[in-house]
């Protein structure tokens, strides 16, 4: 099977391990894992050491197992729960089994969440209104405030939300969704003004424009994805594992004095562009 290069593990003799193992020890909860940003940060931090829990909406497709077993062959543990994050009750389930079967819960990141695209605020029927904000801010709340609980009582944690850049700067057909990362901006600050006093960091992520299933009007088609790119002062747009990298900075000691912060991921573009 193979892995993303930047995740790949090279091994000297008495099998010791050559890359740096910083999340050795750690437990990572990651929602949405099972493609896109979701997989590539679960992959990242599971190469730094950590042990990961895998949540997804979806485990029909065997592609939630197939990152479960990629994890495993990085020489970490790895348990994947099928979860709907706008439910609380299947969220709390999510969060107990990964206590029960990892024994802790170090790091969160949400992931998972829900664009349905081209769709103006006036245009917006309420049945899509709610299923983005539920999903996506609602369930980010869901995820931080069951894996926050464990985390208070540990004394100790890091949370990493995703959000966006149409969460910070509006963007053309983005219509709930941009209200919903917007959100996400202001919880994860009041989250982190909540949970300092605990030693629980809270920031965010804002990617730009993401190679992934997710955005790929983008970027699937060849010509389309020259168009694209040229909005972006860096020239391409992001590939998954450049908002891994990010994501893995975040919740590692690395980062231990900065909490409250939403970090572009962008390569200079915004939304206007």
């Amino acid at each position: 099977m193979n892995f993303p290069a930047k995740f790949q593990l090279e091994f000297v003799p008495g099998d010791e391990l050559v890359q740096n193992r910083r999340l050795e020890g750690k437990v990572a909860l990651v929602t949405g894992a099972r493609r896109g940003i979701g997989r590539s940060i679960a992959l990242a931090l599971a190469s730094a050491g950590a042990d990961i829990a895998l949540g997804d909406v979806v485990t029909n497709d065997n592609k939630l197992a197939e990152v479960a077993q990629q994890i495993e062959q990085l020489g970490c543990r790895s348990v994947a729960v099928q979860v709907d994050i706008s439910s609380k009750a299947a969220v709390e389930n999510m969060v107990n089994q990964t206590v029960l079967k990892l024994g802790k819960i170090d790091i969160l990141v949400n992931c998972a969440g829900v664009w349905i695209p081209g769709q103006t605020l006036l245009e917006c029927p309420e049945e899509n209104w709610d299923k983005v904000i539920d999903i996506n801010l609602k369930g980010t709340y869901l995820c931080c405030q069951a894996a926050g609980t464990v985390m208070v009582k540990q004394n100790s944690g890091s949370i990493v939300n995703l959000s966006s850049e149409v969460g910070l700067t509006p963007g053309v057909g983005a219509g709930a969704y941009s209200i919903s990362k917007a959100g996400i901006i202001m919880l994860t600050k009041q989250l982190a003004l909540e949970l300092a006093k605990y030693h629980i960091r809270v920031n965010a992520l804002a990617p730009g424009v993401v190679k992934t299933d997710f955005n790929a009007q983008f970027w699937k088609d060849p010509e389309v994805e020259s168009r694209s790119a040229k909005m972006v002062p860096l020239g391409r747009l992001a590939e998954p594992e450049d908002i891994a990298e990010a994501a893995l900075f975040l919740v590692s000691d690395s980062a231990s004095y900065i909490t409250g912060e939403i970090l572009s991921v962008n390569g200079g573009w915004h939304p206007g562009a």
